[in-house]
């Protein structure tokens, strides 16, 4: 490429001289014209794309060379003509048209060699195809199908001829004088046999049809389903082939084998599984997208220029927060509040894990099944437990800390649900699962002086897997969670669900919010490039007020036009007026555009409303921090993410920075992480059958209180959330305090 904006071709000059790629515009319809879309030539297939970054996950069309007709139009026009349809392409200049012409003549002749070679290696007899037992079994039952119908046709027989004697016998009888009744019966008799002679041989026709036809198509079913079996076989051969070979390279390059290919392991490291090239098309059209196109948003955002003073177009009272203009976007670092700093720890990173370990050999059996119950070897994990990937939603703790300066109930609101989108900021890379927290292990934040605040996570349960978070702030507000993590595996992708409420609370104001987490969607899990979505509705509602925040995460569809990883909002009072309209994307920024007037429109063709919001230009609430650098290389942790392992003196021997098998394998040592690891859930099932024995013997009162496994938490209490009207975990307090004493004593011996 020769500029950001230009329309040309990049020759890649490690490939062969039939790969290509670059820019090129392509005819789409009257009302758009020509779009600009990135092409892409590999293996006699031209793919392309809106962009370069959609080529992780989403192909737009891909055109077959070997069956296409390639001609120019005009200057700079190319013409191409497969099947029915034709595409109508521009390249910026008539040399980088006679470049593209060139590769893609050169990519369509090998491709109709590659076709007739595999056309003479398949051989022309179509019958060698089948097994000699699906042979068997199908003449035979064609045989049968032909007894049948001999037999149908004797039973035809016998019915003509019994037919016709009986019509005889009627037609004898109905020449006899006899009582008018009995003749109206009679006749009904002969016209019942009729009908009956009338259908046994349309029957026995239909038969004999059906017979004719499957002889004419049993070769053409009997070779789909035979291609189909060798498919299927060849798919799951493939798969744990690669499985096998990576790990066994993987094995030669840590025990330095001499003369190892350098780069012997290049090809299996990037996502989950390969695929074999030209086969992107094929995949795209089995993966599964959500059609976002028919839930949309519920409304039409107008931005108009303000004309009164910032005062008067409160409405709800004025504000000391610092609303900054989108006009003037702040960069990363400056929306880090004033005064704070981070601090710099020294961190070690391993390898990136082994995503190609014979995953469809764990995966396979566990489709629809809650995969907290499967055991998973440390090749897919980060070097984090889930109570610390929990911790990482303080990253942007200092959007709180700002709501805590808000006097208006719904500008505090809209800062809240800027810090409820930016939790999931970090997942947006973030393919590896962090590891299952053993039952009693915690996990400590204790950064009062830096960041101004203290959390505390524990594991209070272990089936199903739940934990308990509280952050106690010196800015003037706390936050308190019970997160229970149910995933299940649906073959193309996983979705994992985070059940229960997050509190925050401002003690100031005495406002209370409360709301939940959306669901969040792995897709690829088998074949193809691993990537995350988050989908869903949140509801943020301030009890003290009852203002409300409906957020929308849009799920990425494949029909829609609709910018990625998007979220709509809308901040609305008690009375249901609306006053902030939220927008932005969860992996990127947020901002709120201020409502000065909101009217129904005219319903749609679906017979919905939508109702038109006139606000001022938009404001940002909050941007992503930029990754640290070499981020791909360190799972794309944050900042944050970076510190939260490092050991730290003080903290409780359950703190997950103690446990042995996550450390082993931040050091790479991934075969005594993963022995470590087995260890450890042993271990953990040996105490739980003490604790459920020690019930059984008979506790009284007391056992009652207990969880079904016998586990009571140290740090949390279950109680009745009287704003939910669920029983949840709560902080009952002590662990700081039990730290500055440094008295431990009552911690399990989890590790």
């Amino acid at each position: 490429m020769s500029g950001a904006g230009s329309v040309s071709g990049v020759l890649v000059a490690p490939l062969p001289l039939d790969s290509y790629k670059g820019w090129l515009l392509k005819w789409t319809n009257y009302l758009k014209g020509y779009q600009r879309r990135w092409f892409v030539l590999g293996n006699g297939l031209l793919s392309y794309y809106r962009n370069q970054g959609e080529m992780a996950h989403t192909c737009r069309g891909t055109i077959n060379l070997a069956t296409a007709h390639i001609d120019t139009e005009d200057s700079c026009g190319i013409l191409l003509c497969s099947g029915a349809r034709s595409y109508h392409l521009k390249a910026s200049s008539e040399l980088d048209r006679q470049q593209w012409i060139t590769v893609l003549e050169l990519a369509k002749a090998k491709a109709i060699r590659v076709m007739k070679t595999q056309s003479d290696d398949s051989g022309d007899d179509d019958e060698d195809t089948a097994a000699p037992a699906d042979k068997s079994e199908l003449h035979h039952t064609l045989k049968s199908l032909s007894l049948k119908l001999d037999d149908l046709g004797t039973c035809n027989d016998l019915i003509a001829k019994h037919g016709a004697a009986l019509q005889r016998s009627l037609n004898e009888l109905d020449s006899l004088k006899i009582p008018s009744e009995s003749g109206e019966k009679l006749k009904v008799v002969n016209e019942r046999a009729t009908l009956f002679r009338i259908t046994s041989n349309a029957m026995i026709n239909a038969c004999r049809d059906f017979l004719e036809l499957a002889e004419v198509h049993s070769r053409k079913w009997q070779r789909a389903l035979q291609y189909e079996q060798e498919q299927r076989v060849h798919l799951e051969e493939t798969i744990e082939q690669l499985a096998k070979q990576h790990n066994s390279l993987e094995r030669a390059f840590r025990s330095n084998t001499p003369g190892r290919p350098a780069n012997a392991s290049k090809s299996f490291s990037e996502g989950s599984f390969l695929t074999p090239k030209g086969e992107d098309s094929e995949e795209d059209e089995d993966t599964e997208y959500f059609d976002a196109m028919e839930d949309s948003t519920s409304f039409i955002t107008v931005i108009t220029e303000a004309k009164e003073d910032r005062k008067a177009e409160g409405g709800t009272g004025s504000s000391s927060v610092d609303w900054t203009s989108a006009d003037n976007v702040l960069d990363g670092a400056s929306i880090m509040p004033k005064g704070s700093s981070k601090v710099k720890r020294r961190v070690r990173i391993p390898d990136k894990p082994n995503y190609s370990l014979n995953l469809w050999s764990i995966m396979k059996n566990c489709i629809g099944r809650e995969l907290s119950r499967i055991p998973m070897p440390v090749n897919f994990n980060e070097p984090l437990s889930m109570l610390q990937r929990l911790t990482e939603d303080l990253e942007y703790h200092h959007l709180l800390d700002k709501a805590v300066n808000c006097t208006s109930s719904v500008e505090q609101m809209c800062l809240v649900a800027a810090f409820s989108v930016s939790s999931y900021s970090t997942t947006v890379h973030r393919i590896a699962k962090p590891f299952n927290p053993m039952l009693g292990e915690t996990f400590e934040l204790d950064r009062f002086e830096d960041m101004g605040l203290r959390s505390l996570c524990e594991q209070v349960s272990h089936h199903p897997p739940s934990a308990a978070h509280y952050v106690f702030s010196k800015h003037g507000w706390s936050l308190w969670q019970e997160i229970t993590i149910a995933s299940k595996f649906r073959g193309k992708y996983l979705s994992i669900m985070p059940l229960g409420a997050i509190h925050l609370e401002f003690q100031a104001s005495g406002n209370h919010y409360v709301w939940r987490k959306s669901t969040s969607t792995v897709h690829n899990i088998i074949v193809g490039k691993l990537w995350i979505d988050q989908s869903g509705d949140i509801e943020i509602v301030n009890h003290k007020t009852n203002d409300r925040c409906q957020l929308k995460f849009v799920p990425y569809s494949y029909f829609s036009k609709e910018a990625a990883r998007k979220v709509t909002g809308v901040v609305s009072d008690s009375h249901g007026k609306a006053h902030y309209v939220l927008s932005g994307s969860w992996d990127e920024q947020m901002e709120c555009s201020k409502i000065v007037h909101s009217s129904p429109s005219s319903p749609s063709s679906d017979g919905k409303h939508k109702t038109v919001y006139q606000t001022l230009p938009g404001k940002l609430l909050w941007k992503k921090y930029p990754l640290p650098e070499n981020a791909e290389n360190m799972y794309y942790f944050s900042e944050l993410a970076l510190t939260l392992n490092e050991p730290e003196e003080g903290v409780a021997p359950t703190d997950s920075r103690l446990r042995p098998d996550q450390r082993l394998m931040e050091r790479g040592r991934w075969d005594e992480a993963n022995m470590e690891k087995q260890r450890l859930e042993e271990k953990q099932r040996l105490s739980r059958r003490r604790r459920m024995e020690s019930c059984a013997a008979g506790c009284g009162a007391e056992a009652a209180e207990k969880e079904s496994d016998g586990y009571v938490p140290l740090w949390f209490e279950k109680r009745l959330d009287p704003l939910t009207g669920e029983m949840a975990f709560m902080y009952k307090g002590g662990y700081w305090e039990a730290k500055e004493r440094q008295d431990w004593h009552m911690c399990p011996n989890i590790f």
